[in-house]
């Protein structure tokens, strides 16, 4: 695979610029899922009601990646009260402040372009916004595969010690479940989703 070199344009998008490219980020969330650990056999009817239902929830924000006109990566967030249920409930349960929590979503990068930073500028300006807004601490789930997954690729390096540099925790006990379908299977299937988390100080 050949490596880009030309850096990338990150603009934040909210809404109607952000409406505007939810066809873009369907499309990269279905290239890039598809591989491990997520192993998600991408549906554009499901991606429609997916990303309608983040694009209404409260500071929805999208992390544009461009180079030149085309869109080549995403990183998502919004407010965490109104966004999926699936990844609320087991904080509510917990105890822990909806309002005041701000929610991750995906972040999806094509092959060329990592590896360039440009995940941590993802993590910059997504917190920064969280800031702007008032939130208190963020969230994300993680979705959990054995390491010995058979669809696991040799050389795998999961992504826990780049959250662990950026400030994040995973919280113990603090499992979500979202379904989807993997590659090559028939129906959908629930996944345990590990829960991490970080003040927002500064």
């Amino acid at each position: 695979m050949v490596k880009a070199t030309t850096p990338l344009d990150l603009r934040r998008l909210t809404g109607a610029a952000l409406d505007a490219r939810l066809g873009d980020l369907a499309r990269l969330r279905i290239s890039v899922f598809r591989a491990f650990p997520y192993l998600y056999e991408g549906d554009l009817e499901y991606e429609r009601s997916y990303l309608q239902h983040f694009a209404e929830a409260a500071d929805a924000v999208i992390i544009g990646a461009f180079s030149g006109d085309s869109l080549v990566g995403c990183a998502t967030g919004s407010a965490l009260k109104g966004h999926h249920e699936e990844f609320s409930a087991p904080l509510e349960a917990a105890g822990i402040d909806l309002e005041t929590t701000f929610y991750f979503g995906e972040s999806v990068l094509e092959p060329a372009w990592r590896g360039t930073g440009v995940g941590h500028r993802f993590f910059d300006l997504r917190e920064a916004w969280a800031r702007e807004q008032g939130y208190r601490r963020v969230s994300f789930c993680a979705v959990c595969r054995p390491p010995d997954h058979p669809a696991c690729p040799a050389g795998y390096t999961p992504l826990d010690e780049f959250w662990r540099r950026r400030g994040y925790r995973p919280m113990p006990g603090l499992i979500a479940h979202f379904s989807w379908r993997d590659v090559g299977a028939a129906e959908d299937t629930s996944k345990p989703m590990q829960v991490w988390m970080k003040a927002l100080t500064g």
